[in-house]
């Protein structure tokens, strides 16, 4: 079994979302000593962004090094998630969104005939068989219950790209409230190590 573990926070040690990545995939390995990991950090190793160089040269356009070299990271990050059985993403709330970091590499994962096919009735799927666990960090509160939700442009995203690309079995590790004071900031830790701790690695 395999398992992509990608980090998108730009806080470093101080990031909550890589707290609670690291905290998950732990948690599969003592649960199944025989996942293999893949790591990949955007923040110290960004993806390029789309460009229309970069889409042109992964047609086959003449490509100089610098653009072979962005064909090569955009192809590794679509052959990571591909090869992968379980996905665990760190998803900090940035400007009620996700970080530009993570934006980029989902870029790279919406190509058609890999993740997903067109036809008469749309575009259809092709990665019903990954798991995905999201560690959803917030400064504030933008659950369904809060009058903030409607704010909420970063779990609504993740779960909307995903599920046109065919990932149904999505969870949510969320500690939300943690720049509201030292309270809640522990109360959500304490909530997603709940959350945690019930994950399955089968």
């Amino acid at each position: 079994m395999k398992l992509l573990h990608v980090d998108s926070s730009i806080t470093g040690n101080e990031s909550i979302s890589r707290r609670l990545t690291a905290d998950i995939v732990a948690h599969l390995r003592a649960g199944r000593p025989d996942i293999q990991v893949v790591y990949r950090d955007l923040d110290a190793v960004p993806v390029p962004h789309q460009s229309a160089a970069l889409m042109a040269a992964r047609s086959g356009a003449a490509a100089g090094d610098n653009m072979r070299a962005e064909v090569a990271a955009a192809d590794t990050a679509l052959e990571d998630f591909l090869s992968a059985d379980i996905v665990v993403i760190g998803a900090p709330m940035y400007n009620f969104g996700i970080p530009s970091q993570l934006k980029a590499w989902i870029d790279h994962l919406a190509v058609p005939g890999k993740t997903f096919t067109y036809s008469e009735a749309g575009a259809a799927g092709l990665c019903g068989d990954k798991r995905l666990i999201v560690a959803s960090t917030r400064g504030g509160i933008y659950s369904a219950q809060s009058p903030k939700a409607t704010h909420d442009h970063q779990e609504s995203y993740l779960k909307g790209f995903f599920a046109v690309i065919g990932v149904t079995d999505i969870s949510f590790v969320r500690a939300e409230g943690v720049r509201m004071g030292d309270q809640l900031k522990e109360q959500a830790l304490a909530v997603a190590r709940e959350e945690t701790s019930a994950l399955r690695a089968a």
